[in-house]
């Protein structure tokens, strides 16, 4: 106030920079380091293993369109025409079934809205990612819909914090539009304020040790996928909010070579990736098994 009457402007702080806002990336260990190198030697092969067997397929149906032409041409005109209608009645048979375990998905999908296990994937850690590691987590999450679908008994998933480039590479997905889970522009601590005592951060940092699955209880999964980088952010994060957390007795049924955060879906199990989503398949059907049991979740 005594500026203010001498004459002189109120003293107002500059706006805080993007460098400041964002807490500075820890630089790596020359032990990190080669880990991520190896992990982008091992990307770039699996990359080129992926189109070799792109390219394999052609041929595969190009050979099979060419022996199918071959063996119509040696058969008569009767042979012909019921070998045709046979095929099209497979293809049909086909077809049906696809459409048919495409309905019980549904009906499992919208029975999990009104009374399943609800998981909640934390993507508020985009501004801590690079692109490949935001590309990397999309992959996952579309892994986990794909998993949980096929559940007997699914989970209900939420997707909170979509937004920036990890919310235009989710709405880039295929048929994304159209999965039957919660998306939510805002964080989960706002969008489940009214439940805030049922919410439990699932992290490998934690003391308590997750045995059994409550219905009531809405479980996080923090989506960062960071190579080692962002150690106990989880749970600091969980800590500020007051929310409770618990951590999956991974070590008791897996064996690890250090720490127990899930590996990424690139990675072999035996090294150390602190990617918190669900993204190794066999450490993702794991758990969404267990959360379709309803009752103990590791037996």
């Amino acid at each position: 106030m005594e500026d203010v009457e001498g004459g002189h402007s109120p003293k107002i702080d500059p706006p805080c920079s993007p460098s400041a806002c964002n807490p500075p990336e820890p630089s790596l260990s020359k032990n990190a380091r080669k880990k991520l190198l190896k992990q982008q030697r091992y990307e770039a092969k699996k990359a080129d293993k992926k189109l070799q067997a792109k390219e394999q397929k052609k041929k595969d149906i190009e050979r099979k369109r060419k022996e199918w032409e071959e063996k119509l041409a040696c058969v008569t005109e009767e042979e012909r025409a019921k070998l045709i209608e046979s095929r099209r009645n497979l293809r049909k048979e086909r077809m049906g079934k696809r459409s048919e375990d495409r309905e019980k998905k549904i009906v499992r999908l919208n029975t999990a809205k009104d009374c399943g296990q609800n998981i909640v994937i934390d993507l508020e850690f985009s501004h801590l990612m690079t692109p490949s590691e935001i590309h990397s987590l999309v992959q996952q999450i579309m892994y986990c819909y794909a998993v949980n679908g096929r559940c007997p008994s699914p989970c209900h998933l939420w997707l909170t914090g979509c937004n920036g480039e990890m919310g235009s590479q989710l709405q880039r997905l295929p048929g994304f539009d159209k999965w039957i889970i919660e998306k939510e522009r805002r964080s989960y601590i706002d969008a489940l304020q009214e439940q805030k005592e049922n919410l439990v951060y699932l992290t490998a940092d934690s003391e308590t040790v997750l045995d059994d699955l409550d219905l009531k209880k809405i479980y996080i999964v923090g989506g960062l996928v960071d190579r080692n980088r962002w150690k106990g952010i989880t749970l600091k994060k969980a800590q500020e909010q007051e929310i409770q957390t618990a951590r999956l007795p991974i070590g008791s049924y897996l064996k690890m070579s250090s720490s127990q955060s899930f590996p990424g879906p690139y990675c072999e199990p035996s090294h150390r990736d602190s990617t918190q989503v669900l993204g190794n398949k066999r450490l993702e059907g794991f758990f969404l098994s267990g959360c379709s049991s309803k009752k103990k979740m590791w037996s």
